[in-house]
């Protein structure tokens, strides 16, 4: 009677892949009820792939070595050493040998599922400019501002960043920025409290209701190029730099087909796919 309680490799491998999948956890991580549901998740995954690799598609599937090892290094290279790399593997009942064993089998049923989407139809130009017309709300992109800010923050328990004290540095900013706003970024160096001082106080290119309501409103009263008054927010004093301002504009048939296009070719070949995974026998 065979007493080895381990999991296939394979198995071992599905679950670990179901596990990071739904918790980003590896399975001696989880909770009992979701190591449950890894577990339902691993066993259905690995039954539709055995169905899989039991069609006459598979019989023509070949993974050379090269394609093997470097799906396998790609693993290997998530860790600094091998003896970490190996410990993992154990953690999870694997081994090199049955981690390769599992990917081979995993990169066969890709090849197999890749096979069959290219079976899906071609897009038409007709199909992309149905679809613009019936969905032309989502091709329209609002305005957007790149902005950046110098941020002093207010706290009595510091002299320098009493009420007072912080308007009149935050003040005293802006004056400098009004004569020399190039001077911006340099500034935001050396004196912004936020992380963002290290990328010049850079916050990003933001749609209005993004930031902060306060600096919000200012952001977007600015013109292209213009630093702010001192804005005060719930958390201190902001000087707000709109760099550039790209306005709002609804994409047009011709520049919004190559998404619509890998939109509607990535859904084709999704059904292609499911119809050809119920047609097979269970």
């Amino acid at each position: 009677m065979n007493t080895n309680t381990t999991p296939p490799a394979s198995d071992s491998y599905t679950l670990l892949r179901a596990s990071l999948a739904l918790f980003k956890k590896q399975p001696e991580h989880l909770e009992a009820a979701e190591l449950e549901q890894a577990k339902i998740q691993a066993a259905n995954e690995f039954t539709i792939e055995t169905r899989i690799l039991k069609t006459p598609e598979a019989g023509s599937v070949i993974i050379s070595d090269h394609e093997l090892q470097t799906v396998y290094q790609e693993i290997r290279d998530r860790y600094a050493d091998e003896e970490t790399f190996l410990s993992d593997l154990a953690k999870n009942n694997l081994n090199v040998e049955s981690l390769r064993s599992a990917l081979f089998r995993q990169c066969r049923v890709n090849v197999i599922l890749e096979m069959v989407a290219s079976r899906s139809p071609k897009i038409s130009e007709v199909e992309v400019g149905i679809y613009y017309h019936l969905h032309k709300e989502q091709f329209h992109r609002p305005e957007l501002r790149e902005a950046s800010h110098i941020y002093i923050s207010i706290n009595p328990d510091y002299p320098e960043n009493t009420y007072d004290n912080a308007l009149s540095r935050c003040q005293e900013l802006a004056i400098k920025l009004q004569k020399k706003p190039h001077k911006f970024a340099d500034l935001a160096l050396k004196h912004s409290e936020c992380p963002t001082a290290l990328q010049g106080g850079v916050l990003g290119t933001v749609p209005k209701g993004k930031l902060y309501p306060e600096i919000d409103d200012v952001l977007f009263n600015l013109k292209e190029g213009e630093v702010s008054q001192p804005v005060q927010s719930e958390i201190g004093f902001h000087l707000v730099l709109c760099k550039k301002i790209e306005r709002a504009e609804t994409l047009s048939l011709q520049k919004a087909t190559p998404q619509i296009r890998q939109m509607m070719t990535e859904r084709a070949r999704q059904k292609c796919q499911r119809a050809w995974l119920s047609s097979l026998p269970k």
